[in-house]
Order: C-alpha cells, then structure tokens, then sequence
C-alpha cells in the first residue's frame, strides 16, 4: 500500500530535507515547515532510519473542506480507521486550527475523538469506552483555512532524539538543527573540520555520523514498531543495510571547549554514537586554539550571556573569534547565535546571513565563505 506521507523540520531547514529526501530517491513537494512525498511501509521505516534534518514522518490519512463542528465528526467517522487503528489502540488526538473557522482546539480534538470512538465501536460491535490498553497512534488534525489533515505520526520522540546523548550542558543544540547546520555548508569527509566551542559536542558528533554514513536512527526506536499492522522485518532490514553501509574513512574532526567537564560529557556522547575515535576533542580556550590545516569548514554555536556581565563576556569571546580565525582564509567559517550584533564584535561582515529558528529563539547563522 502507498502512503502519503509528510516529513516535518525546523522552518528554514525545508530545502535540506527535500534534499535529503531526493537523494534516498522520492520525488518531493514542499511546503512551510513540511515535505510531502509518497512510499510504504519500507519507505517510512528508510526516511525514519535515515532522515537527519527532520523533526518527525507521519502519514496523511485524510484532508477534506471542513466548516462546522458537524461536518468534522462526520468526515473523520467517514474514515476507515479500521485500517489502522486495532480495538485497544491508545490514539491521543492533538490538533491545530490556522485562519479557520473552527479555532477552539480542544473542540476539535474532542469531536476528533468521539468520531473516532463510535466508527471503531462500531466495526468492532463494541458498546462503551474502548480499552486504549495497547500501542500509540498518535493523531494529529491540523486545520488551516478550513482545510483538515489528518495525520498519524510514525516517529515517537522526535528525529532529533538519536540516541547516543548521555549528557548535555545548558541550552544543548538539538542534533537535527546540529545535522541540518552542518548540511548547509559545503563540507564532505575528505575536509578539514572544527568546532571551537563544542559543548556536549553535538555538531562534531553530527559530522562524524555524515562522514561515515551512519543512518541516525540506527541507535533509537520509533512508534511504528508498535503499529500491529507493521511488517517487523522492513526496519530490520533496512537497519543491517545501514549497518553494512557505514564508511571507513578517515577523518579530521576537531572539536575543543574551554571547561574540561564539557569534553569529558562530548566523549561519552562520541563513544555512545560510535565516533568517539574520529573526533579529536581537547580543552583548550579559544584565543589559544591554532588551526594547521587548510580547506576546511568552521562551524559554532558560541553562547549567549542574557545578563549584562555575560553579554560583555560573550562579546568578548566573538572578538577573540574574529581575531583567532582571521587568517583562515581558505576555509570556510559558520557561527550560529541568538545575537544579532556578532558581526560588530567579531569584526567583519558575514558573506551571508540565514535566519533560522531554534525552536522559539530566533537565531541567525552568520556565513563567511572562502
């Protein structure tokens, strides 16, 4: 059976995914914060298994015209939820509303709900609640100028959630945006590359898995494993062909922090993804950090001082920035941050400047190309 099925990311990261979709083969359409594209079963177990810039894989079920509460229960009791929902299902609902007439969502998720309740009670000739005592299918209605989707979510916790963070410092980079960062510059394997303030060491971790190839969902699980209607074997499958499909290649990775602690938590978090010995990391302040070799790519994620102090310290630490790198001129360097006033402290203008979001936190990734 064929799907439609929609990959979901951080707004800004769109083109990455689609990218990543086409290179996996499927032929995409994108949208705002979302990639459409069509496969089955081994389909949804390949793009979760593989899919670095994206949040989450859900399957649309439904999409009609929807302009009244009972044309809602109507249309969503039209479904054949029998295909996918067994008896003791445990289905959450969850539900957004955008310019449309139907807005209260509590409303919808509980009309959403009920219809779902009385077609399953009455394919299966049940009378009463139903036990919601076995897997999750979570659904999603999302409703934008009138228009209804009904989505189930393949993923579980999100992409980003790979499975290999033991522990993390404040404010960690989430590996997706960390994937996505890395896949917007125009590094490959046979590259020089640096994090100078790795923290749990995310980005450095996230470059080492591109560089070999490892399938960043080889280490979690996903919900569809629950799914009854799931053929088991397809994601076992595709896992031992990730597996045989790893690289081994050699690598320049370097990673560094200026607090001992935080290379110590980035080993453990390398050693867990399976990288640990392709990442050089060393504690090291970053006015005394020397770079050797040339033609490499740069990326940051420095940290952002609310208070006064802090700020004064940050703008600081981007002025050493400026001056420690200003001689790497046959690589190309990338910092993300929260502060839009980098360019003056760090002392040169960005070649270009992307505008991302970090969840809530507007976020803008400064970019000086070789």
């Amino acid at each position: 059976m064929t799907y439609k099925l929609v990959a979901t990311m951080a707004s800004g990261f769109e083109a990455i995914t689609a990218k990543e979709l086409n290179s996996l083969g499927y032929n995409t359409q994108t949208e705002n914060g979302r990639v459409l594209f069509n496969g089955d079963q081994k389909d949804i177990a390949k793009t979760n298994l593989w899919l670095r810039s994206a949040d989450r894989i859900k399957i649309i079920i439904s999409k009609f015209e929807v302009r009244s509460f009972e044309d809602l229960f109507d249309k969503i009791y039209d479904i054949s939820w029998d295909d996918y929902l067994p008896l003791n299902a445990h289905f959450p609902v969850n539900a957004r509303s955008i310019k449309s007439k139907l807005f209260s969502t509590r409303d919808i998720q509980s009309i959403t709900k009920k219809a779902i309740v009385n077609k399953i009670s009455d394919v299966y000739r049940r009378n009463g609640n139903l036990p919601e005592s076995g897997s999750s299918f979570p659904i999603e209605v999302r409703i934008s100028k009138d228009i209804a989707e009904v989505t189930i979510d393949t993923t579980g916790d999100s992409l980003f959630k790979r499975g290999y963070r033991i522990d993390h410092g404040g404010a960690p980079l989430k590996e997706n945006f960390a994937a996505s960062l890395i896949m917007l510059t125009n590094w490959n394997s046979n590259m020089p590359f640096c994090d100078p303030t790795t923290g749990s060491g995310t980005i450095a971790i996230e470059a080492a898995m591109i560089g070999k190839n490892i399938a960043p969902g080889l280490k979690r699980h996903f919900i569809f494993e629950g799914f009854d209607w799931f053929d088991s074997s397809l994601l076992e499958n595709e896992k031992n062909e990730a597996k045989n499909a790893i690289k081994d290649v050699d690598l320049n990775i370097f990673a560094s922090d200026i607090d001992q602690n935080m290379i110590d938590i980035a080993k453990l978090n390398a050693n867990k993804a399976g990288v640990l010995h392709d990442i050089t990391f060393k504690q090291i302040a970053l006015k005394d950090l020397k770079i050797e070799e040339r033609n490499g790519v740069l990326i940051s994620n420095p940290p952002y001082g609310k208070r006064m102090k802090e700020s004064d310290e940050v703008h600081t630490l981007y002025k050493q920035m400026g001056e420690t790198f200003e001689n790497l001129h046959d690589w190309s360097k990338y910092y993300l941050t929260s502060d839009l006033s980098f360019e003056k402290h760090y002392g040169t203008k960005a070649t270009k400047r992307r505008k991302l979001y970090n969840g809530a936190i507007r976020t803008d990734y400064f970019q000086y190309w070789k």
